[in-house]
């Protein structure tokens, strides 16, 4: 349970400063942050606003008793001219879904752990039901995977007086007003102190496809994420090197502020051949790449922390760009659906890969994943987006600007790439799956690249190449024998 909380002070008043000056009656938007169950203690870095819907609209709004639109007009008197039964609307499913898309850019260590409200203190105290629910829409969007917290914070910035309030929001089932319980709230130097902690984590997963009760697997995305939580697994039971030592349990922070982790996985025996044994096998999947990851902890919390981040920072990173695929094929779907009326007499459009449902398909395809870049944010840390392999850095500036309510980077060159473009992944379709599923793991590829193979038309090349083989052993042994008993005969003689 978080008992006391810490905003960056240098932060926190420039959105002061911002919303001062803005003269409107209400804003809403997210606290990116961390929630450390090491110090029960939450950590503030910065306040990001909601920005308005698709139609324009803002993401709340105050309206009074009786249901009347209360806006006003900037520069007005806010405190005198608003009536104490004025309440918020805020509009829940927008809130989350900007959740969701800035968690998506969010690196270890960095979370989006509730919400802010700008608003006065009576309308304030008339919609704690309705800010209980927005916290917890947004802490569904921005799940914090397995070790997610009950909890999220709420900011309330008051301008009458203007003061800073900080509670803990229950994610409780119920909503009500005893969901919200005050905590301590002070502001100091938060992102000055934070460590830095990197890691280039190559990866090899082969994902066979096999009827499982009967059934096919199912879509690209659910073999996918299926795949990748198996590996998450491994990944969290794995030990690690910091800048080339083995980690002592509990230790606490070097003195520097830069580190390089290395993980090291333990052996699986060829656990994937030997669940592949007991079933029907027709087709395997291939994910390989390299993800590069950061991470910042605090200089009080343990280095097994930071690993923890790191660890799910990497299992985020690959679930948000399986997601992002799926995101781009129902767009490209509803596209063809809305044309589809006047394309009846034209060729069917096939449907977008991660959409197809696997166990169905007889054909190769290839995917490039996303590639992750890095945007210098705050007091040095970094932020992320991801790009497609056909596309520049150039496309992330407007996401930065929209979602993350930041200047863009005007130098191109501050924006990092370390998960270069890898050459298209070379496939075969001669080998048999035993073939694939045996063979060593080539080097790791920076950028993430997935193949589906299909195995049906090779496995009879493959039997009948293995039926070659005792007939060679029988002509060999026969032969011997032959050789033998010639010599034998001219030493007799």
């Amino acid at each position: 349970m978080v008992k006391a909380v810490v905003g960056d002070e240098t932060q926190l008043k420039l959105a002061e400063n911002r919303l001062t000056r803005s003269a409107i009656p209400s804003q809403v938007g997210l606290v990116i942050g961390k929630l450390s169950s090491n110090l029960d203690k939450g950590f503030v870095y910065d306040l990001v606003p909601t920005p308005s819907n698709d139609n324009g609209e803002p993401p709340c709004s105050l309206i009074d008793g009786v249901g009347v639109g209360n806006s006003k007009k900037k520069g007005s008197s806010r405190t005198k001219s608003q009536p104490e039964s004025s309440t918020l609307f805020v509009d829940n499913e927008w809130v989350s879904e900007h959740a969701r898309q800035v968690s998506r850019m969010l690196l270890g260590g960095m979370k989006v752990v509730g919400i802010y409200i700008w608003v006065n203190e009576s309308s304030f105290k008339n919609s704690a039901i309705t800010l209980c629910q927005t916290v917890k829409g947004v802490a569904q969007a921005a799940s914090l995977v397995e070790n997610d917290w009950n909890e999220r914070l709420l900011i309330h910035i008051s301008y009458s007086p203007l003061r800073w309030t900080c509670r803990n929001c229950s994610l409780a089932a119920n909503i009500a007003s005893s969901n919200l319980r005050p905590c301590d709230f002070k502001m100091g130097k938060v992102l000055s102190s934070l460590q830095t902690f990197r890691c280039t984590y190559n990866f090899d997963i082969r994902l066979p496809l096999g009827h499982e009760d009967g059934r096919h697997i199912g879509r690209f995305a659910d073999v996918f994420r299926h795949g990748i939580m198996i590996h998450a697994k491994e990944l969290r039971s794995s030990k690690a090197l910091i800048d080339g030592k083995l980690l002592i349990e509990d230790e606490q922070n070097a003195s520097y502020d830069f580190h390089e982790v290395e993980f090291l996985l333990p052996l699986l025996q060829d656990k994937y051949v030997e669940a592949c044994s007991q079933k029907e096998v027709f087709g395997v999947v291939l994910f390989s790449g390299s993800v590069c990851s950061l991470a910042y902890l605090n200089s009080k919390e343990p280095v097994s922390q930071a690993l923890a981040d790191i660890k799910e920072d990497i299992i985020m990173s690959l679930l948000s760009r399986v997601e992002m695929l799926c995101d781009e094929a129902d767009r490209e779907s509803e596209s063809i659906a809305d044309g589809g009326k006047d394309s009846r007499n034209q060729i069917s459009i096939e449907k977008p890969v991660p959409q197809l449902n696997l166990g169905a398909q007889r054909k190769q395809y290839n995917i490039s994943f996303p590639r992750r870049v890095f945007i210098p944010w705050l007091e040095g840390t970094y932020i992320c987006d991801y790009i497609k392999p056909s596309e520049t850095v150039e496309v992330v500036k407007d996401n930065c600007v929209d979602l993350m309510s930041m200047e863009a980077p005007t130098d191109a060159s501050e924006i990092l790439e370390p998960e270069y473009e890898a050459p298209p992944l070379i496939t075969s379709t001669t080998k048999s799956f035993w073939d694939i599923a045996a063979h060593d793991s080539s080097a790791a590829k920076s950028d993430n690249s997935v193949s589906k193979r299909n195995e049906g038309s090779t496995h009879r090349k493959s039997a009948k190449s293995s039926d070659l083989n005792p007939m060679v052993a029988v002509l060999v042994v026969v032969l011997s024998i032959i050789v033998g008993l010639v010599f034998f005969l001219i030493r007799a003689a």
